[in-house]
């Protein structure tokens, strides 16, 4: 009786830690480079190579260079705003709880520099592949929407803003954070100033009323 030739075993999926392990390899991976290269520049190849792992193993996570990004951008911002949610007030005010978060975006600046690299890249990106902007639109407004809506009632509730003024306030603060981490993120003295500078305005300290 002819003995059939036994056929080589196929790989299934990894072990789900093992996955996990992978995944946030690469997504770690990915973001350095997306931060320091650009979405343009950075491959699927530069990414698994970085992370250890084959372009083909690479598809196993995730099935596109956008797919890879969304990743990375929702990680980021899940850290950054949780950050922000967790700091808790003793009878908060609108300019409390926003001062408390300025001072969160700095020492998350100082742990990791790539979060606000990859934030301000990501801003570069989304203004030169519109199909990356469209990607990253549900994540802004889920994340970015929610938190400064909150803070602004917050400032409604407390009486500190005018309720006809809320569009406006939030399109400040978002405005702010912007410009933190585009101009001075990358020098963490800068960095410090300019913070300093804008507690004090908001305080009104920084200016003096003229007739």
């Amino acid at each position: 009786m002819a003995h059939r030739k036994a056929l080589p075993k196929r790989l299934g999926r990894p072990p789900l830690g093992a996955s996990i392990d992978t995944r946030k390899r690469i997504t770690e991976t990915a973001r350095v480079l997306f931060a320091e290269r650009g979405f343009q520049v950075t491959t699927n190849q530069m990414i698994a190579a970085e992370a250890g792992i084959t372009t083909g193993a690479l598809y196993h996570y995730f099935e596109s260079k956008y797919s890879i990004y969304a990743a990375v951008f929702d990680d980021v911002q899940a850290v950054v705003y949780d950050r922000f949610e967790a700091v808790e007030i003793p009878n908060q005010t609108f300019v409390s709880r926003f001062e408390a978060m300025l001072d969160v975006a700095y020492d998350l600046n100082t742990e990791d520099p790539s979060l606000a690299r990859l934030i301000g890249a990501a801003r570069v990106d989304e203004q030169r592949d519109p199909d990356l902007r469209a990607v990253l639109r549900p994540v802004h407004e889920q994340r970015r929407g929610g938190f400064f809506g909150r803070l602004v009632e917050l400032g409604v509730k407390t009486g500190e803003i005018d309720p006809s003024h809320r569009s406006l306030v939030q399109a400040l603060l978002q405005i702010v954070l912007i410009g933190l981490t585009d101009a001075v993120s990358g020098n963490p003295v800068e960095h410090r100033v300019a913070i300093d500078g804008i507690k004090a305005l908001f305080e009104g300290k920084l200016l003096r009323a003229t007739n």
